[in-house]
């Protein structure tokens, strides 16, 4: 599945290259403030940071959310406290588009991360061009001399990255290169089953510099605790949000921390 996911991404890309080259992106990005920073966005506080999350389908669910209106399900993301907003970019099993990255980040002035299956310099050139401030690398399919690379250009070109692990390898992988936003993802992205307490088993893995992200299962306030408790500094929520309102589940989710 993952594969397929980095595949059908890759061959999205290089369609959309034959009509908006590097040059083109490059020249939008020339024309674009500063983004805002997701690492001091999300930096250890208090309380759990939330990474709201744009989310219309996922291949293991099929249809989540209509969301005809992205700019408002942002602001209502960013006024119910939300430190960040993750929009899905991909198009065949998560039916995201830049175009939803690009309103998000256009009516909101919190970081928005493209979540997306990474794996050229192209693609983070579209999320800086469309107004992200952090990319999604993820080390389960990115070997780590690619992963090296990508984060590098990102890096160059304004970007901050979250690195997504889901094995102790791939937290070695990330502490080795220094990366400071790590998520751990608790859903194996070849099968999509969830289990949560895998963060619990290896965030205290993670280099203690960097920002830890808990990504995915969290349905209630008491997820969200067992994730601060075990050591996360922020959460990313998805399908509890779109499914459920937003309003009055992201400070419920902060006020359990």
């Amino acid at each position: 599945m993952l594969d397929a996911l980095f595949a059908a991404a890759s061959d999205d890309a290089e369609i959309r290259r034959k009509t908006v080259s590097e040059l083109d992106l490059e020249k939008r990005i020339g024309e674009l403030d500063k983004p805002v920073s997701a690492i001091t966005a999300l930096s250890a506080g208090p309380q759990i940071k939330i990474i709201a999350e744009i989310k219309r389908a996922s291949p293991s669910m099929g249809e989540l959310a209509a969301i005809d209106d992205v700019a408002l399900l942002a602001k209502t993301y960013e006024a119910a406290g939300a430190h960040a907003i993750s929009v899905l970019t991909e198009r065949t099993g998560f039916r995201g588009s830049l175009a939803d990255l690009k309103t998000a980040s256009d009516s909101v002035n919190i970081p928005t991360l493209r979540k997306d299956f990474i794996s050229s310099e192209y693609q983070l050139l579209e999320a800086r061009a469309n107004g992200a401030s952090f990319a999604l690398l993820i080390l389960s399919w990115l070997t780590e001399a690619d992963y090296r690379r990508l984060a590098n250009f990102a890096h160059d070109i304004g970007l901050d990255v979250l690195t997504e692990t889901h094995t102790i390898s791939e937290i070695e992988i990330a502490n080795n290169c220094g990366a400071n936003l790590v998520g751990i993802n608790t859903r194996n992205l070849e099968t999509f089953k969830t289990d949560l307490s895998l963060f619990e088993s290896m965030a205290h893995l993670l280099s203690d510099d960097a920002i830890k992200v808990a990504e995915s299962s969290v349905r209630d306030e008491q997820d969200v605790l067992r994730y601060w408790n075990a050591g996360a500094n922020a959460v990313l929520v998805g399908q509890a949000l779109v499914t459920g309102d937003p309003a009055q589940l992201i400070p419920k989710f902060i006020d359990a921390t």
